[in-house]
């Protein structure tokens, strides 16, 4: 027999089989990567993409919704992410909690700027605070929501600090008098306790629905916004 007839090796078979699996069109399928794969973060990128998630979870679907597990899967990363940057799920709503106020603090102090007179700045800056709050219903609920918040947590208690510091600021202005950061005579903690309850409490009436029956009864198709502008203007004119 000439060595073109020879039958093939035993080797050969095997040979072709391994080419076929090679050319299948399954060849290099393999398994769908996950999310967290398709999203690579590097360790100060994915703290901040936490964050982003847990806020857009949180004003989706409210303050139950808020969990660690919610928030690992809408940034798209493993269950155990959260926890390694965060610790727990206070730990995460307190570092959300201090984005919040600064946001809050940033809105409030540029409604302020620009040649306003010490009333003008007052208004601005409780139309600012009403404003963050329709913008960021569920942001504004966590900030105030004590319980679930660890004030020790140094960027909440700067932030938040800084909020009350803003506050207390505006209230010296329209008092033409230092408020002192170490203690505040009654006349004072009156002054900024009347100031907020005023605001805040307007804010949380509003995001609760429960001013539409006074503003249908304005006239002239009149909204929430004038309903505090008047509020504002009466409280400006008495002090």
């Amino acid at each position: 027999m000439r060595k073109s007839e020879q039958a093939p090796s035993k080797t050969q078979p095997r040979a072709r089989k391994t080419a076929a699996r090679t050319t299948s069109p399954r060849a290099g399928r393999g398994r769908r990567p996950s999310r967290a794969e398709a999203t690579p973060y590097h360790h100060g990128a994915l703290r901040d993409a936490l964050l982003e998630a847990a806020e857009r979870v949180l004003e989706r679907d409210g303050l139950p919704g808020l969990t660690l597990r919610a928030v690992a899967r809408e940034a798209g990363v493993s269950h155990a992410a959260p926890t390694h940057h965060f610790g727990d799920l206070t730990g995460l709503v307190s570092e959300l909690a201090a984005i919040g106020f600064r946001q809050f603090n940033a809105a409030m102090a540029a409604a302020c700027g620009g040649e306003l007179s010490i009333n003008e700045r007052a208004m601005a800056r409780a139309k600012a605070y009403v404003a963050y709050a329709q913008a960021h219903p569920g942001m504004y609920g966590l900030m105030f929501r004590t319980e679930r918040l660890d004030y020790s947590r140094p960027s909440l208690h700067e932030a938040a600090e800084a909020s009350f510091a803003g506050l207390a600021g505006a209230i010296a202005a329209k008092r033409q008098e230092t408020i002192s950061e170490d203690g505040l005579t009654l006349d004072q903690a009156a002054a900024i306790a009347r100031a907020w309850s005023l605001v805040h409490g307007f804010t949380m009436l509003l995001l609760d629905g429960r001013l539409k029956d006074i503003v249908d009864r304005l006239p002239g198709g009149g909204n929430a916004e004038m309903l505090l502008d008047a509020m504002l203007k009466m409280t400006v004119a008495r002090d």
